[in-house]
């Protein structure tokens, strides 16, 4: 890290750990005791990509098929989504959200979203909001290739 300025370092740092916070933080608000961080997040990734092979969620999800598989029986004995096998493939399976999962994905993100923005409200000046949203522009550039 010879080449790199102490602003950046220590820019890259903050962020990761403010980043993780929040992260943590948001993922709370909507977290309901009947399923697990893991059965949360592959709940709301098929949500995101809708039908999806269990590999392929696996693969997003960066863990092993086994687990997701175990993850996604969960799911499915509370209602959340269904397997149905792919018009393609028939030896494949596609899982997808039933109604009662769809309903869950979108409250959470509702949920989380109004205490994101309450939050904004409430602990900053509409000056710092205009911060924050300035600050996001630039932030976004690191998302980009």
């Amino acid at each position: 890290m010879d080449h790199l300025s102490d602003s950046a370092v220590r820019a890259a740092r903050d962020l990761r750990v403010v980043f993780s916070r929040l992260r943590r933080r948001i993922r709370e608000i909507a977290q309901d005791a009947d399923l697990t961080p893991s059965q949360e997040s592959a709940l709301t990734l098929v949500g995101k990509h809708g039908a999806a092979t269990a590999s392929a969620l696996a693969a997003a999800e960066g863990v092993r098929p086994q687990s997701m598989a175990t993850t996604l029986a969960a799911l499915e004995q509370h209602g959340l989504i269904r397997r149905a096998p792919d018009p393609d493939d028939g030896r494949r399976q596609l899982v997808t959200l039933t109604d009662a999962g769809r309903a869950r994905v979108e409250g959470n993100k509702q949920v989380r979203e109004e205490w994101l923005a309450r939050a904004f409200q409430d602990r900053f000046t509409a000056e710092e909001r205009e911060t924050v949203l300035r600050a996001l522009v630039l932030m976004d550039r690191l998302s980009q290739p």
